[in-house]
């Protein structure tokens, strides 16, 4: 019985948007990716430079892209290179649980590469991160 239980209590727990209020707030949705990709904070960047931690617009609906409106959601999952593989997956790319889950599969296989276009953003962030003081220097 002690074995059963510290075996449950060495699992990873599973992160689900639900736990962290309202969607609609990005301070909410923040939290969120930071838990989720505790291990890859490398996307966590890569959500605040594509959506500002966004997954729904002002109207309640999914967020997409300003430049390219088939991109989708909190991570911008483009729709039109991937929501036939995350629906043959059982992934809602349209719900902030599956744009993350499908962004690390997309992660996991490609790397940071689908997310190129953003990548000024998003590498200054990691600059920014790793040398604090890097910003002192641009102003």
């Amino acid at each position: 019985m002690v074995q059963i239980a510290k075996v449950a209590a060495t699992e990873p727990k599973e992160i689900k948007s639900e736990d962290y209020g309202p969607m609609t707030d990005p301070a909410n949705v923040r939290r969120f990716l930071e838990d989720y990709f505790s291990d890859m904070p490398q996307l966590v960047r890569i959500g605040q430079c594509e959506s500002h931690f966004r997954q729904f617009n002002k109207h309640g609906q999914v967020q997409r892209g300003e430049k390219n409106s088939y991109d989708v959601g909190v991570m911008q999952i483009n729709e039109l290179y991937h929501a036939d593989e995350a629906k043959a997956l059982g992934i809602d790319i349209y719900t902030i649980d599956g744009n993350v889950a499908f962004a690390r599969k997309l992660y996991e296989r490609s790397g940071d590469k689908p997310w190129k276009s953003s990548s000024p953003c998003w590498s200054k962030s990691e600059d920014l991160a790793i040398n604090p003081s890097a910003q002192a220097g641009k102003n």
